[in-house]
């Protein structure tokens, strides 16, 4: 029976929408990137995140621990999928080097009022600064699936990109209505970002060569006004979901 582990967004968990539709064996590590996965633990970080739900504490509380990777080897996955679509947040590098993940749930929670986080500096997602990191980070990832427990699992990289087109609610198509956000009061360029996903995407095949390539036909990459999690570029139309569920099951999923 397959174990399923996915590093990745909501756009790898929301092929299971409802609780009881997911694999029994799936772990989920969301809202980081891979420089904040391979660096040091924060030490004395408090747990903050009033008003979050438990998965939204958990996102952040396994960021800032560095323990991601370690659940993901303790899991033993059958199958450890890849997407890139939560890697629009900024990282923010602290004074003693670690470099974690500027969520809106770290934002929002109040994580960073704590004294640990005194002094922080932004790496802007789309700077040049930002790429560097993550390339080397990607090493170091490439280089543990090489040699650890996670050699035995199949790799898979859902390619994603954010939508420009969306679909509404009586299933009429059109051009994305609105600005993209990072979150609310953080718009940003949809251009750059998917530029940025194929660059990304790019580098880890080049690292990875063993992995698989998952993908939704672009016809079908369509952001949903109906969307449970409301309109956005990466919440996408029933089809998308449909065709990347197909490909997993013909990858054993």
């Amino acid at each position: 029976m397959a174990r399923i582990a996915v590093i990745g967004s909501c756009i790898t968990r929301d092929l299971w929408p409802l609780r009881d539709q997911a694999p029994a064996d799936l772990l989920y590590v969301s809202r980081t990137s891979l420089p904040s996965l391979v660096s040091a633990p924060v030490i004395g970080y408090e747990v903050r995140g009033e008003g979050h739900t438990r998965y939204q504490r958990m996102a952040v509380e396994t960021d800032l621990a560095k323990s991601g990777l370690a659940k993901v080897i303790a899991h033993r996955p059958t199958h450890l999928i890849f997407d890139f679509i939560d890697e629009r947040f900024d990282l923010l590098a602290l004074p003693g080097g670690e470099i974690i993940t500027h969520s809106w749930e770290l934002e929002s929670g109040g994580w960073l009022e704590a004294p640990v986080f005194a002094g922080r500096r932004q790496i802007p997602r789309l700077s040049n600064a930002c790429d560097r990191l993550w390339r080397h980070a990607l090493d170091q990832v490439a280089l543990l699936l090489k040699a650890s427990a996670l050699s035995e699992a199949q790799i898979i990289l859902h390619s994603a990109r954010w939508a420009d087109r969306q679909r509404d609610l009586d299933g009429a198509e059109m051009a994305l209505q609105g600005e993209p956000h990072i979150w609310a009061g953080r718009p940003t360029s949809l251009t750059a970002h998917n530029q940025l996903l194929a660059r990304y995407e790019q580098a880890f095949m080049a690292a990875v060569p063993q992995a698989r390539i998952i993908a939704a036909a672009p016809q079908n990459r369509l952001a949903d006004l109906g969307h449970r999690w409301g309109l956005s570029p990466f919440h996408y139309a029933p089809a998308y979901y449909e065709d990347i569920r197909r490909d997993l099951a013909a990858l054993g999923a």
